[in-house]
């Protein structure tokens, strides 16, 4: 059975960090595009930062770039989201994702994953 589950989520003050991880099970995601998502309450879920299989291309949000780092551990079967100068606006569920097929593109939407975890509360006090 496949399973992605996310951890290091939490409360944290303005300005704060938090590091997110993402471990996968049930087989292996070296060769699959990861992405990190976020929902806020009453809003759709969006895409915040994707990395290629062997990590050499990644992507951002126009929101976090600069703020946030997207990293994976193919030997650990884990990707990682650091998260510096955190906003209020940064409040929300956060969800790890992975392409089921072999590519190594970068993608944006929710559709082109197949696997998802199931989050991990993030909230940003002012």
């Amino acid at each position: 059975q496949v399973q992605l589950v996310e951890s290091g989520g939490g409360l944290v003050q303005a300005g704060g960090s938090l590091r997110l991880s993402c471990a996968a099970s049930g087989r292996t995601f070296s060769w699959s595009v990861m992405g990190w998502f976020r929902q806020a309450p009453g809003q759709e879920r969006a895409y915040v930062a994707a990395i290629t299989p062997n990590g050499g291309s990644t992507d951002y949000a126009e929101s976090v770039k600069g703020r946030f780092t997207i990293s994976r551990d193919n030997a650990k079967n884990t990707v990682y989201l650091q998260m510096n100068s955190l906003k209020p606006e940064d409040t929300a569920v956060y969800h790890c994702a992975a392409r089921g097929t072999y590519d190594s593109g970068i993608y944006y939407s929710t559709h082109a994953y197949d696997y998802w975890g199931q989050g991990t509360q993030v909230t940003v006090s002012s």
